[in-house]
């Protein structure tokens, strides 16, 4: 390393031109690719993904079912368009407002476009608005008609008031469609890709711009979220970078007072974040909600050795007078500690490898790159940026030293807070540590109070107008996050199965004719792949025999022809009333819960034909007798306008259906309560025939996802301990001393994941993430503490002499580093986007926490154990020897 420094001093134009030049490649292979993609087509551009369904592989079991349950029953995700009006006396329910809606619901239907991929934006067919959706009505008894809810928009106050009553009358409708008070509704707007829907949602909003109405219109739900993150995720990285780079400096400024040193560690961490970006898009890697945070990692490590050059650099330079013989010095003192913090820093990244997500995989690839391309621009850079400063720039510093050589006692608020906490640390030892076990103590109760949660709608600030919609509308309706329950049939339907249940009832009538259908059946059946086919010409063969046969033999075939409709219907599992009214029983359990707001499922539909069909009375409200009975509600059924809503509810087999759930929250914790609730009932309450079940949808993605990230951290950062405490014991050459080193790391762990807890902040995946940085900040101070104490300590020869000098300039950049970086990313707090306020207040808080255990607790601890720590050091000192 300090012949890398030398290199970079004795040519230092080359070295700054270099980083240049390779900063401009990287940044051209990024650019060229999605500006001129024949140019390079082996390059990749710029693709930016924020779906997190993508944080699970392409082969994870549940997404691959959570795509086939979306194509088995034609479902897609949805936007939601809230209409609410408080003042008017009839709500939203009057002729003006309900124009608007009328106008805005056509003009939904045209947002479609074509793609390379094919047809992109709304599925017109699909829309639930008040004029996309049926009426239904008892049009004479055993009759049904099926009418537009509203078919144009509506002229009167009357006209207006029927479409309220009318919708609050169809259990499909009432609180999704239309609030339960008729002060709000809703429209759901179904999208090709969620990627679409940032798009949808500002043409929709566009539209709504020009009503005059005193309605508000609000626009949510999951696709929204997400969409509207990756659009301001950009602009939020455009901001806060920046931000926190210009107070990291004038910080750096007010310690140094020389601007042009201090603009050395900012183009580090400029070439730094530039190699890892630009690496990261070069090789074709998607920008997800993970990645965009390897800037904000990536700045504050990298600032972090050249702070600590600075300041040795800047207290060691008025002693001996010449730049390049004081980094020479500096380098051969810090090359150990700076090669062993980037290594250690780089392993807790890299540990994320490990994680089963591959959106956090790359993240902690890319940062841990980072990591090594911040060391290399340290080492040479900031010495090539020295080299290159007229000798004039250092003359403040020789005026500072000669300054506090005549007033030693004038030696500053940070040295004489230093030489306090050095007093306090080496005299109340005991103290020190007790107070230290406790608060782990204190953590570790707080740690045990942790929720993992998250919710891609609270990646928003409380007043952001996606979180306005969000409450406006669950406090209204059944609720805007959907998830789904699917129901099958236990038993696979075979043509063995078929056959034997047939040939059992056939065996049951003993009759001629039920003998001639066996010994066709047993022939159709040898080369039969599929039940549903063999049955058909089974029924087809017995038409045919029944229509030629004599008046004598016409029941004996009717029976028969009974034999073959009910074989058929006793695979159809959803015609069974027994299994409907189980659905029911378990939509209405469902709903009593506070997370669930409202159900969909084939019952709902099946109860409502039959009323209809019965004269509309309420006793007529409920699931038929027979199985017959129930076909004859969904044959009605798809005499509707949109006949293909029933098979968004049922499998065209009737052996598979899906509950639709709209649940008030999209937390993950109130999502695992109802699935978890969903299997006490299944458990408690067995079905009448047997029936398997299992979960999909965006709301139950999450909470998939959410939970393998949250096995993989802990995973990971188990792994990623092990091996930086591999690593301080190959540093120290002891295991004593490697241990020291863990103990900031596991404090500051210790304590910003008990704190965390004890506040009821949740879980989520920034604070996952960021026990990653814990293990390379945390360790980065220690390392420089114990490095910097033995040699002092080896030189001096007694402790307490050693603690004054170590409580000087190491110390002193220890501390300036805290305050520099931990203040440095304050900015974050002021960020729009929620995981970039938690990513600025824990970077924030894990330096603090650090550079307290490191300045407090190590020396108490070397305190303690000076006996066995230093007759453990190896007689030779490592630090003094050449790279």
């Amino acid at each position: 390393m300090v012949t890398m420094s030398e290199a970079a001093m004795s040519r230092p134009g080359r070295a700054m031109g270099l980083a240049a030049f390779l900063s401009v490649v990287l940044i051209a292979l990024t650019a060229v690719p999605s500006i001129w993609p024949q140019a390079a087509p082996a390059l990749h551009g710029l693709k930016i993904d924020t779906d997190p369904e993508n944080m699970l592989a392409d082969d994870e079991p549940v997404r691959l079912f959570h795509n086939r349950m979306k194509a088995a029953f034609s479902l897609n995700d949805l936007i939601v368009v809230g209409v609410v009006q408080e003042d008017h006396p009839q709500g939203v329910f009057n002729p003006k407002t309900l124009g608007e809606v009328y106008r805005l619901s056509q003009a939904a239907e045209t947002l479609t476009w074509d793609e390379e991929d094919g047809p992109a934006g709304v599925i017109a067919a699909d829309i639930i608005a008040p004029d996309k959706v049926d009426n239904i009505d008892q049009a004479g008894l055993g009759s049904v008609s099926f009418n537009w809810l509203m078919p144009a928009a509506p002229e009167t106050p009357e006209a207006a008031q029927a479409v309220r009553d009318k919708a609050l009358a169809l259990p499909m409708l009432d609180d999704t469609l239309v609030s339960g008070d008729g002060r709000a509704l809703a429209l759901y707007i179904p999208i090709r890709e969620k990627n679409d829907s940032y798009r949808v949602a500002a043409a929709l909003r566009d539209r709504i711009a020009g009503f005059d109405s005193d309605a508000t219109y609000h626009i949510t739900g999951l696709p929204i979220a997400q969409d509207q993150f990756g659009v301001e995720m950009f602009k939020q990285m455009a901001i806060s970078a920046p931000a926190a780079m210009a107070l990291i400096l004038l910080l750096m400024w007010l310690f140094f007072r020389n601007l042009n040193l201090v603009l050395s560690p900012m183009v580090v961490a400029m070439v730094s974040v530039i190699g890892a970006m630009g690496l990261l898009i070069a090789t074709g890697q998607t920008v997800h909600i993970m990645s965009s945070m390897i800037p904000i990692f990536v700045m504050p490590i990298a600032v972090l050795d050249a702070v600590h050059i600075l300041s040795d650099f800047h207290d060691r330079y008025p002693q001996i007078g010449d730049r390049r013989k004081t980094v020479r010095a500096v380098m051969e003192e810090l090359w150990r500690p700076m090669l062993f913090t980037t290594l250690t820093t780089a392993a807790g990244f890299a540990s994320l490898a490990i994680t089963p997500i591959p959106p956090v995989q790359v993240f902690g690839i890319f940062v841990a790159l980072g990591v090594i391309f911040a060391w290399a621009a340290t080492v040479t850079l900031v010495p090539a940026y020295i080299a290159l400063m007229p000798e004039r720039a250092f003359e403040r510093f020789r005026r500072d030293a000669a300054e506090a050589a005549e007033h030693p006692e004038h030696i500053g608020w940070l040295g004489r807070l230093l030489q306090g906490v050095g007093g306090v640390a080496y005299r109340r030892a005991r103290l020190v540590l007790a107070l230290f076990v406790a608060a782990v103590a204190v953590a570790g109760y707080g740690i045990s109070l942790i929720a993992i949660n998250d919710n891609p709608v609270k990646w928003f600030r409380a007043d952001h107008e996606i979180r306005i919609a969000d409450r406006a509308l669950n406090e209204r309706f059944g609720g805007t996050y959907m998830a789904y329950l699917h129901l099958g049939a236990a038993e696979p339907r075979t043509v063995d199965s078929v056959a034997a249940d047939l040939r059992e009832r056939l065996a049951a009538l003993d009759s001629a004719a039920a003998r001639r259908l066996a010994a066709r059946l047993d022939q159709q059946a040898e080369t039969a792949t599929d039940p549903q086919p063999l049955l058909d010409d089974l029924a087809g063969w017995v038409a045919e025999a029944q229509a030629a046969a004599s008046d004598a033999d016409w029941q004996a075939w009717e029976d028969a022809a009974m034999a073959v409709e009910r074989a058929a219907q006793a695979g159809d599992v959803f015609k069974d009333p027994a299994v409907l009214r189980y659905v029911a029983q378990m939509q209405a359990a469902l709903e009593a819960r506070d997370d669930v707001g409202k159900t969909n499922a084939l019952p709902d539909i099946v109860k409502t034909v039959h009323r209809e069909l019965l004269g509309g009375e309420d006793q007529a409200f409920r699931i038929p007798d027979s199985a017959g009975a129930v076909a004859q509600t969904l044959i009605t059924f798809q005499n509707s306008h949109r006949p293909q809503d029933l098979f968004k509810l049922v499998t065209p087999d009737y052996r598979e259906a899906v509950v639709w759930l709209q649940l008030t929250s999209g937390d993950n914790a109130h999502m695992r309560a109802v699935v978890d609730a969903t299997e006490a009932y299944m458990a408690q309450n067995p079905p009448p025939r047997a029936l398997d079940h299992d979960w999909f949808g965006l709301t139950y993605i999450n909470v998939v996802w959410q939970e393998k990230m949250v096995a993989g951290m802990a995973k990971a950062l188990t792994g990623g301990f092990v091996a930086v405490l591999i690593l301080m014991t190959l540093l120290f050459r002891s295991p004593l001393w490697g241990l020291l080193s863990m103990v900031p790391l596991t404090v500051t762990i210790a304590l910003i994941y008990g704190v965390i807890g004890l506040v009821g902040k949740a879980y989520d995946m920034p604070v996952a993430v960021l026990s990653s940085l814990s293990l390379g900040l945390a360790v980065d101070y220690a390392i420089h503490f114990n490095v910097r104490s033995r040699q002092i300590q080896q030189r001096l020869g007694d402790w307490h002499a050693a603690l004054a000098h170590v409580f000087g300039e190491p110390a002193r950049a220890i501390a300036r580093n805290v305050i520099v970086i931990g203040a440095g990313f304050t900015p974050l707090l002021a960020a729009p986007l929620v995981p970039y306020q938690t990513v600025g207040a824990l970077i924030s808080a894990i330096l603090v926490c650090a550079g307290i255990a490191t300045l407090i607790g190590l020396p108490a601890l070397i305190t303690l154990f000076r006996r066995w720590l230093f007759a453990a050091a190896p007689a030779s000192q490592p630090a003094q020897r050449r790279a």
